[in-house]
């Protein structure tokens, strides 16, 4: 059978480094790489959109069916791409869509192990004896941590980022336990930069289909959310499963907001029914400034920032360059979207 030694025309719509577009290029000489810098899609001519087969871009940069006839695979800069809506676009036949799902784990890694150490650290209390020049004398007491060695931290979806966070938690001495759609393979097939996450389930104790995730929950002295956010997963941390938990316990959401029922964790957190809770996601963004969050004393709030890194671009081209090689060999790509599921 002879090779297809076709070109590929793919087009970038994101204003990627020259160093990077020229990583890409490399992966082949069927490549024909071209970056256009795009806020929407009447920004792109419309011979490029008639001649892209690759197309790399974010959700509100989608051309229509008519526009990009050959157009044959989708790869988007983000991992999580619940708001791009119905385009009719993807919903073309043979059409392949595939996420960033991989690229970020490292600094979103780091960023759940910064909330864990500094909730179970008593940073926020901490802070705010700080500002009034206090020091406590009963700080053995009111500031006695909450350590990670020991504890268990309940990992709630275990893809990409979860798996990440059970690779640094081995070193902490922690048990990890996660819940999974599919609890009964602990493998990972998707994108795993090399030396990072947990590609054949080696860190995680003992994993929970979903349906059991009340009674994780219960046996956790941390928990952290990381699922996308779909049909199935909206408002799946619901007062029911915040009641399992220790009054003890931290919760960090990374996920998307509406994965939490967040009036029920204003209330638990406002019972005293949770110890505390790091939240880079929310429900309404930005964080509307009279909601209560803003003044617990033991939240940490960040401005959905878990996934940014100075080296992101360069993660994401990797991811893209293997997926690139996959195509090409007529090989199946790694983070395959569906519609149906929603991630």
């Amino acid at each position: 059978m002879t090779p297809n030694l076709s070109p590929v025309d793919v087009l970038l719509t994101l204003p990627f480094p020259t160093n990077l577009v020229a990583q890409l290029q490399e992966v082949s000489p069927r490549l024909r790489v071209s970056v256009h810098g795009a806020q929407k899609p009447e920004d792109i001519p419309a011979d490029v959109w008639n001649r892209t087969e690759v197309l790399y871009t974010t959700p509100q940069v989608l051309p229509t069916e008519e526009q990009a006839p050959n157009l044959k695979w989708i790869q988007f800069h983000y991992a999580g791409i619940d708001k791009m809506g119905e385009a009719p676009i993807l919903k073309k036949a043979g059409l392949q869509i595939t996420t960033m799902s991989g690229a970020a784990v490292s600094q979103m890694g780091e960023y759940i192990l910064a909330m864990l150490l500094a909730l179970g650290h008593k940073f926020p209390a901490m802070a705010a004896q700080q500002r009034k020049s206090d020091w406590p004398k009963d700080r053995w007491e009111r500031l006695k941590p909450l350590e990670l060695r020991g504890s268990t931290v309940g990992i709630v979806g275990y893809g990409s980022i979860g798996r990440q966070t059970a690779r640094l938690l081995q070193a902490f001495g922690a048990t990890v336990l996660a819940t999974k759609r599919n609890a009964m393979n602990p493998s990972d097939p998707g994108y795993v930069p090399e030396g990072l996450g947990d590609p054949h389930g080696d860190f995680v104790h003992r994993l929970y289909p979903h349906t059991a995730l009340r009674s994780m929950v219960k046996e956790c002295d941390f928990v952290v959310v990381t699922l996308p956010l779909n049909n199935e997963t909206r408002g799946l941390v619901d007062a029911s499963v915040l009641a399992a938990m220790k009054p003890t316990a931290f919760i960090v959401d990374v996920s998307r907001g509406g994965v939490i029922e967040h009036k029920a964790l204003i209330r638990a957190l406002e019972d005293h029914k949770l110890a505390g809770a790091g939240l880079d996601v929310f429900p309404e963004e930005p964080l509307p400034k009279d909601s209560p969050l803003w003044q617990m004393p033991n939240v940490l709030i960040s401005p959905h920032i878990s996934g940014i890194s100075a080296h992101y671009d360069e993660r994401a081209a990797a991811m893209f360059s293997a997926n690139l090689r996959n195509y090409l060999a007529g090989q199946p790509l790694y983070n395959l979207y569906s519609l149906e599921r929603g991630y």
